[in-house]
C-alpha cells in the first residue's frame, strides 16, 4: 500500500512539474503582445503592384484597412492579417475572399469575433483587392 502512494504521490509531483515547465511565460507574452489598434505582423512590400493589384489596394484601403490594417498586416482588437500562411492560396482561396465580403465569416481561425459582410464592394472590387493581398503575400513567401 505505502508503494502504491508513494508511486501516487511520485507521478502527481512529476505531472505538475511538467505543468509548471510547460505554462507560457506571461511577462515575456505581454510585453511582445501589440497594443490595441497596432499591425500584428511586419510585411515587405512588393517593389511594384500590378494594375490590378493597385486598384485592389485602392479598395482594401478604403474598406478592408480599418480592421485588417495597413498592407493587410492584420490590426490587434480588430482583425487578422491577410499576409499569413492561414491564408494561402491552397488553404483559402480567391472565392474565400468572394464568400466572405458577401456573406460574412464567422470567427474560426482567430479570436476577432465574425466578420460582417461588406456592403459596397462588387465581385471586380473583391477580385482586385485579393490580387493585391496575393501580391503582398508573394512579396512575402506565400504562394
Amino acid at each position: 500500500m505505502k508503494r502504491y502512494i508513494l508511486s501516487a504521490v511520485v507521478v502527481a509531483a512529476l505531472a505538475a512539474g511538467g505543468w509548471l515547465v510547460l505554462q507560457p511565460d506571461t511577462a515575456t507574452e505581454a510585453e511582445a503582445a501589440p497594443a490595441r489598434g497596432e499591425p500584428l505582423v511586419s510585411v515587405s512590400l512588393p517593389n511594384t503592384l500590378s494594375e490590378q493589384a493597385q486598384m485592389g489596394k485602392r479598395a482594401f484601403d478604403a474598406t478592408c484597412a480599418a480592421c485588417h490594417g495597413a498592407n493587410a498586416t492584420g490590426k490587434m482588437g480588430f482583425g487578422p492579417p491577410l499576409v499569413h500562411k492561414i491564408y494561402e492560396p491552397t488553404h483559402h482561396g480567391d472565392m474565400a475572399f468572394q464568400a466572405a465580403v458577401q456573406t460574412g465569416v464567422r470567427a474560426h481561425h482567430w479570436r476577432f469575433g465574425n466578420m460582417p459582410p461588406q456592403e459596397g464592394l462588387t465581385r471586380g472590387d473583391v477580385a482586385n483587392i485579393v490580387a493585391y493581398v496575393r501580391e503582398l503575400q508573394r512579396a512575402n513567401g506565400i504562394e
